[in-house]
């Protein structure tokens, strides 16, 4: 069964390299899960500190974003299946079997190691 989040906030957990023994990153996540909040996502802004997490979501667009973005595109168990970065005005592929939609600003992406394949994890705060 697929997961149900809530608008909020948490934190995105990217697991580190296995074999190099590098660490978990661990970045600052805004949840949009409303109709609401999900229509509204980075619209407006001029940066994010961390990333957002758009669920349910197969697909996004950048019309009227100030920014680019880097967008990843995550199964039901939150594995990434695709890894794009957004100009603004532009309309995403829907992708088949994607069921959440995390963006971020252009290029931090790699850096915190998403990459295809990946399981991330949410971790919500607490009260």
């Amino acid at each position: 069964m697929g997961r149900r989040f809530r608008d909020g906030r948490g934190r995105l957990v990217v697991p580190g390299e296995a074999g190099e023994g590098g660490a978990a990153v661990t970045v600052p996540l805004e949840i949009a899960a409303s109709y609401r909040a999900r229509t509204k996502g980075l619209l407006g802004r001029d940066s994010i500190e961390g990333a957002m997490l758009l669920s349910p979501a197969g697909s996004v667009h950048t019309f009227g974003m100030r920014m680019p973005i880097d967008v990843a595109y995550l199964d039901r168990h939150l594995r990434v299946l695709s890894v794009r970065t957004m100009g603004p005005g532009r309309l995403g592929r829907p992708r088949l079997r994607s069921r959440h939609v995390l963006e971020a600003e252009a290029g931090v992406m790699a850096g915190w190691g998403v990459r295809v394949g990946v399981v991330v994890r949410v971790e919500f705060e607490s009260g």
